[in-house]
C-alpha cells in the first residue's frame, strides 16, 4: 500500500501531461529553448564593447 501511496501524484500528473500533449497544442519546448538561446547570443554580441588592442583575453 505504501509504494501505491507514494507514487499516486507521478503517475496521476504523468497520465494528465499524457492527455495533455495528445489532445492540446502544446509548444516544443526545445525548440523554444533554442531560440532563446540563439537570441540571448546574438543581442549579446551586438551588444559588446569592442576589445582594446592592449587585452591578452
Amino acid at each position: 500500500m505504501g509504494i501505491i501511496k507514494s507514487s499516486f501524484s507521478f503517475m496521476a500528473g504523468t497520465l494528465c501531461g499524457i492527455y495533455i500533449a495528445q489532445n492540446y497544442n502544446v509548444p516544443n519546448i526545445k525548440k523554444l529553448a533554442s531560440t532563446a538561446l540563439f537570441m540571448a547570443k546574438h543581442i549579446e554580441e551586438s551588444y559588446r564593447k569592442p576589445k582594446k588592442k592592449g587585452d591578452d583575453d
